[in-house]
């Protein structure tokens, strides 16, 4: 039966063949005193009572209409949990559960669990499980509504309090893939509810009203996230674990230092994911600094404890560089980028038919839309593979950047499509209708946001904006400014003066002196000058996958450009730095380049020979030896025969 069960999703494309192995007709029992009651001619039903029939009743409609190919599954699945066996509940979570979804519920949801539940013997913690999948469902494909939102935040609640409060380790199996999803759900749930609850105008009576309630104050609090992510890294003793590995100690002493606990593969796992977790609650929150020190112990471009998701790497590397870019360590930011991009370009062939290649491609491109801004503020020799993907794609908006003010709208929209969906820990004043009035009064023309009536007050994503924005604006000047310093070896101020005053507003050396010390100033920055840049780049820091000798936020000042200038008296000394081209990376390329030409054109067939009339003609009233074409003799490429 186990070995039906393990061939069960894996090849067949039907699954109504493959299960049929299994009896669903399982009724759904009615309550013992039921026939008693429609025996007595004066029984009068309550309300409580009434309600609870219609409700079996619509249970049982609801059953009878999901498919038996699901419900065989569902039982499947039941009994690949309870029996821990690790590689059904993977091929059932990973490939059964999508083509299902696809073949039945691609827009609808999946029956409750209140409805399966007679199948799975109203086992509770695998109807949990079954929940974390149903609102996964549901805010993935379809709209979620305010009761799901509190509703999935009642289950996640039930889940975790499941695996850290029992009696012990739970005995429960779970994929990688799996528990790094109940992570990354949880946290994206989390970011919904901020989005949903910070738009209180668009708020319906009943909404304000569950909304201003104590459980909807509780629910999807920066509090209870936070204190879930940090309780299962203190339970599962992950950090502990990490620093244990980096300095090498034996297996033996591992154990004895992380516990019970953190012996069990799974809370090792979900310690590990609740680190990257953390990362990108305090991205969402806008304390960059804290989330880069969470990350200590595991580092950057490190390899793996275990084998993770390639979505846990993309989804490291991405936060890490919105830490970097936001903290203005441009270069360190484009590393991280780079780095993960180069991984992710080897490794498509590998992670093409994954249910997780839509989410890693939509990340991927935001990375590159984000290479394209620190192109643009701070330009660094990157890898030429990457770099031309970034040309490709966001051509024209870097060109249109280069232009200084004229740029601005441009960037502003690059940074809206790549950054995170930032958030604010606090919610709207909910239980106080006359405090939330006045957030719903529209801003005075007095007021510093009336220049855009529709940025939301206090909206965490504009503010950051408006932050990023003034960085670019305050390096306008340096790209005209750089191109022409380029032209010379030794200039006049009055003369550089006169060559910026091409509109003629009366630009005096002052001004121009200030442009020249914000260039000065844009060329040096702080970066991980040793540590940073080989792991950065998809290197390993050592065999062993240690974390780096050093924490990510330090770094040492480092000039970024290849331009610096002396100013003596009234006169600008230039120097240029030029940096050798990169030969053997330019042969490589060009070679495979060349290897690949010549095979297609080896693969591609011959045009047909076109032979003349007249040559046909004679062809035919001459000998038949002499126009036969030659069938022996010594092959040739392509298929022709040579001469002897």
């Amino acid at each position: 039966m186990a070995h039906q069960r393990v061939a069960l999703w894996a090849a067949e494309p039907d699954l109504d063949d493959d299960i049929n192995d299994t009896d669903v007709d399982i009724p759904i029992p009615m309550p013992s005193s039921t026939n008693e009651m429609y025996d007595d001619p004066n029984l009068q039903l309550d309300e409580g009572s009434l309600q609870a029939m219609q409700q079996h009743i619509a249970q049982q409609a609801a059953f009878a209409q999901i498919p038996d190919v699901v419900k065989r599954f569902i039982v499947h699945f039941h009994q690949a949990v309870l029996d821990n066996n690790l590689q059904e509940v993977t091929l059932a979570y990973e490939s059964g559960w999508t083509r299902l979804t696809e073949k039945y519920y691609a827009k609808t949801e999946w029956p409750e669990a209140e409805t399966i539940a007679p199948l799975v013997n109203d086992d509770q913690i695998f109807l949990i499980l079954y929940r974390e999948l149903y609102y996964r469902h549901v805010y993935s494909r379809l709209q979620p509504n305010v009761d799901d939102r509190f509703h999935s935040y009642e289950n996640s609640c039930e889940l975790f309090n499941y695996l850290l409060n029992s009696d012990g380790p739970v005995p429960l199996s779970l994929p990688a893939n799996w528990l790094w999803d109940i992570i990354d759900e949880f946290i994206y749930q989390f970011q919904s509810f901020a989005l949903f609850r910070s738009r209180p105008a668009s708020k319906t009576d009943d909404e304000l009203t569950m909304l201003g309630s104590e459980g909807g104050a509780q629910a999807w609090s920066s509090y209870s996230v936070l204190n879930v992510l940090y309780s299962l890294i203190q339970k599962s003793r992950a950090n502990e674990w990490l620093k244990a590995r980096a300095e090498g100690k034996t297996d033996e002493e591992i154990e004895e230092i992380v516990g019970e606990y953190g012996t069990k593969p799974l809370y090792r796992m979900l310690g590990y994911f609740s680190i990257i977790g953390l990362l990108r609650v305090h991205v969402l929150l806008g304390d960059f600094t804290l989330a880069l020190k969470v990350m200590e112990n595991v580092g950057l471009g490190q390899k793996a404890p275990f084998t993770a998701p390639t979505a846990v790497h993309v989804s490291t590397a991405y936060h890490a560089g919105v830490c970097y870019f936001m903290l203005r360590r441009i270069p360190d930011a484009a590393r991280v980028f780079t780095g993960v991009l180069t991984w992710v370009m080897r490794a498509r062939q590998y992670h093409t038919r994954s249910y997780q290649y839509d989410q890693i491609n939509k990340t991927a491109d935001r990375m590159y839309a984000l290479l394209a801004l620190c192109h643009v503020l701070a330009p660094t020799r990157l890898d030429d593979n990457v770099m031309n993907i970034v040309r490709e794609r966001y051509g024209d908006q870097i060109g249109r950047m280069g232009r200084g003010e004229e740029g601005l709208s441009t960037f502003e929209e690059l940074f809206l499509y790549a950054c995170p969906k930032f958030i604010c820990a606090n919610s709207p004043p909910y239980d106080d209708p006359t405090a939330l009035a006045s957030m719903l009064i529209p801003p005075t023309p007095t007021s510093p946001s009336s220049q855009n009536p529709s940025v939301v007050l206090g909206d965490p994503t504009q503010r950051h904006l408006r932050a990023a924005s003034s960085h670019f604006m305050s390096l306008a000047p340096v790209s005209s400014l750089k191109s022409l310093l380029k032209l010379y070896t030794s200039l006049d101020a009055k003369k550089l003066t006169g060559f910026l005053d091409t509109s003629g507003a009366g630009v005096d050396e002052e001004e121009v002196l200030s442009w020249m010390m914000v260039m000065k100033n844009a060329g040096r920055c702080v970066g991980r000058v040793n540590t940073g840049s080989a792991a950065a780049n998809g290197e390993k820091d050592n065999d062993e996958g240690s974390r780096p000798s050093e924490s990510l936020l330090s770094g040492e000042w480092m000039s970024i450009s290849d331009l610096n200038f002396v100013i003596d008296q009234n006169m600008v000394h230039i120097a240029e730095s030029t940096v050798g081209r990169r030969y053997a990376g330019w042969f490589i390329r060009n070679s495979e380049h060349a290897a690949r030409v010549l095979d297609s054109v080896k693969a591609s067939p011959l045009p047909p020979r076109i032979v003349p009339t007249q040559v046909q003609k004679k062809s035919a009233d001459g000998p038949k030896g002499e126009g036969a074409p030659r069938t022996t003799g010594q092959k040739v490429a392509w298929g022709g025969v040579k001469v002897a």
